[in-house]
């Protein structure tokens, strides 16, 4: 028995094999269930460290509700809130807040939970759902204060037309994920522990976020349709499980070290890279089984993405090799799968895009290079040697781009509205396109556009800090410049 009451879990062990089957995503049942040992051995250590800090009686209360309901409070114990709180209070503790303040008589109300009996319905709203044999049942965590720890605001207590809302659209996602990935519904079926409901982001088409402190928990805007939710729930599920692996190992060797991410505008770190790769391995498994023209290019798009990113990676431990490893097997022989040549065009120039516009936005170029490159056009010479600087960003930045949501709306069949230059590019006009992109120069897109339409291979911030550095009596043809730094 530990100072709690709480009897201290087995050592935990994962096999090559199953930290392969990880690796890939797919991950058996007892990969799962150690797992969930793992996430409350990780809670029973919080726990122990709270006690050590903070002596009060509320751990004598959820000591004597163990003795009492041992399975019910192990029960309460290894839910992913739980873990959010203990972090949250030993963090608090370890800074010299009082118990009181760090807020330990949350043991208290744990232990006064345990003690009644469990009512019909679990505590709170659920979300349930069977297909084909698989169920699936989840808290719905509208009024728990915990939720807000999850990095987004979250929606008032819902309604009952809301929670109708999630229910319809919740059992539409998983007979969507049953049907299409099957293996990927019972790793869902066997992790995810509760969905939390936050408010829409009026600049993103959807927004979702988990904790590495909660693992099983699921932070999610109200989605569009079954679809949304059925790829937002396989990109978070995907997050917790990395996050439960790391519990259990290092991964990387420098894993605040940053560089591009292809799912991102802002620099990441290279822990955030390794995350990003490993959601969008099943959000691309589940694109592969469609065949319209939208999951397609969306298939298209992250095989090359996750590859690309997961490949890039550097600095992995012996189990972090390992891990990207089997990652890499599963996701590198879907490149050579056929895809539709004009939706590859649009694919692949999504992901260049992105990346053109990404070194725009976070590669600096000092001034005495931009003064430098400036001098050498005067004189029409080679560009000098110039290596920009990768800027720390400012704040979290969502990709965000109006050719992107182009490519969608044609791929969806969607009427057509947007910028010259980029409705040339996206119905494959690229003498259009680049005309259009030539005269406005001052738009971070419209470079990025050049070179896409061009067909070039520069580094647009380089162009457009000489542009700049030119001044305004001096400014060429800004195509001109970078086809000189092509």
């Amino acid at each position: 028995m530990g100072a709690t009451g709480v009897t201290a879990a087995r050592p935990h062990r994962l096999s090559d094999a199953a930290l392969a089957s990880l690796g890939a995503g797919r991950p058996g049942p007892a990969t799962l269930a150690e797992l969930r040992r793992a996430r409350l051995s990780r809670h029973l250590l919080l726990l122990r460290e709270i006690a050590v800090l903070a002596r009060t009686e509320d751990f004598a209360a959820l000591a004597a509700a163990e003795r009492a309901a041992p399975d019910r409070v192990r029960e309460l114990l290894a839910r992913p809130l739980f873990g959010v709180w203990a972090a949250r209070c030993l963090t608090a503790l370890r800074a010299g807040a009082t118990p009181d303040s760090a807020g330990t008589g949350h043991l208290s109300e744990l232990a006064a939970r345990a003690r009644i009996p469990r009512p019909r319905r679990e505590d709170g709203r659920q979300l349930t759902a069977e297909h084909d044999g698989l169920r699936i049942t989840v808290r719905l965590e509208d009024t728990d204060p915990l939720r807000a720890e999850l990095g987004l605001p979250p929606t008032a207590a819902l309604d009952a037309a809301e929670h109708q809302r999630w229910q319809t659209l919740f059992a539409g996602a998983w007979r969507l994920l049953v049907d299409r990935v099957r293996p990927d519904a019972e790793v869902l079926a066997g992790l995810l522990d509760c969905v939390v409901p936050v408010r829409t982001d009026p600049a993103a088409r959807g927004i979702s976020a988990t904790s590495a402190d909660a693992f099983g928990a699921v932070a999610i805007s109200e989605p569009a349709d079954a679809t949304a939710l059925a790829v937002g729930l396989l990109h978070e599920i995907q997050h917790s499980i990395l996050n439960g692996v790391q519990y259990l190992f290092d991964l990387l060797e420098e894993p605040g070290e940053l560089g591009y991410s292809p799912w991102r505008d802002d620099p990441r770190p290279a822990s955030g890279i390794l995350h990003g790769a490993y959601a969008y391995l099943t959000v691309t498994r589940f694109w592969r089984t469609r065949r319209d023209p939208l999951g397609q290019f969306e298939f298209a798009r992250w095989r090359a993405a996750v590859a690309t990113a997961a490949g890039d990676l550097r600095g992995l431990t012996p189990a972090g090799e390992r891990f990207v490893g089997a990652l890499l097997g599963e996701v590198r022989p879907w490149l050579d799968e056929p895809v539709d040549p004009r939706v590859r065009r649009l694919a692949e120039g999504a992901n260049r895009d992105h990346r053109l516009r990404w070194r725009l936005r976070n590669l600096h170029v000092g001034p005495a290079d931009a003064a430098a490159l400036a001098d050498a056009w005067r004189r029409g010479e080679r560009p000098p040697p110039v290596t920009p600087v990768l800027r720390p960003a400012p704040r979290r930045a969502l990709e965000a781009s109006a050719r992107l949501d182009l490519t969608h709306r044609l791929l969806r069949g969607l009427p057509l509205d947007g910028a010259a230059g980029d409705l040339a590019y996206v119905r494959g006009d690229d003498g259009a396109a680049l005309s259009a992109y030539r005269k406005n120069p001052g738009d971070r897109a419209a470079w990025a556009g050049m070179v896409l339409a061009g067909g070039l291979d520069a580094a647009p911030e380089l162009a457009a800090a000489a542009y700049r550095a030119l001044g305004d009596q001096e400014r060429p043809d800004p195509l001109a410049m970078v086809k000189w730094v092509s």
